[in-house]
């Protein structure tokens, strides 16, 4: 049985960069009736287009992207100090390879337009709203390419809109 309530996104009370930067997130869709989420430290809440809004980056290789991709929604589920090792195995493992959201040990929750995790202390649903991916030639300081893209493989961002945020 779900302990979740939902409440309004003004209400929310953390420090995005403590609970996305520091504890890390997982992003989770559903595509063709199956699911996959992978764990991400980089992102953001805030307003854009008199909405609030979440913003995430993936990049182009990582599975869970093909979920975003195939569906109007995706989810943010945040878990507490107590998962480190679950976020650690859901962000180096690769559903490709294996049944990992099995594997990790967490429930699988859905309300009606994305999945989540039961064992989250916070979810945000999200609606898509923006895609792009970023550009080389767009970067002001070039050094962030050397450091974070050696190889190239420029994360895509997405702005989702925030649907729904359910908390314990």
């Amino acid at each position: 049985m779900s302990e979740f309530k939902e409440i309004k996104p003004i209400e929310l009370n953390e420090n995005t960069f403590k609970i996305i930067g520091k504890d890390a997130m997982l992003i989770t869709a559903e595509k063709d009736g199956k699911i996959n989420t992978m764990t991400a430290s980089w992102g953001g809440l805030g307003v854009l287009w008199s909405m609030e809004v979440v913003f995430i980056f993936v990049r182009p290789q990582r599975y869970t992207k093909e979920f975003i991709e195939a569906n109007d929604y995706f989810s943010l589920s945040f878990l507490g100090e107590n998962y480190k090792k679950q976020l650690g195995y859901l962000g180096t493992v690769s559903g490709r390879d294996e049944d990992k959201i099995a594997n990790s040990g967490l429930t699988l929750n859905n309300n009606e337009n994305a999945p989540y995790f039961d064992e989250s202390n916070k979810v945000i649903i999200c609606k898509k709203l923006y895609e792009q991916d970023l550009k080389e030639e767009f970067f002001i300081d070039k050094s962030i390419i050397d450091k974070s893209y050696p190889d190239k493989d420029f994360h895509t961002v997405y702005v989702g809109k925030i649907e729904k945020v359910l908390v314990k």
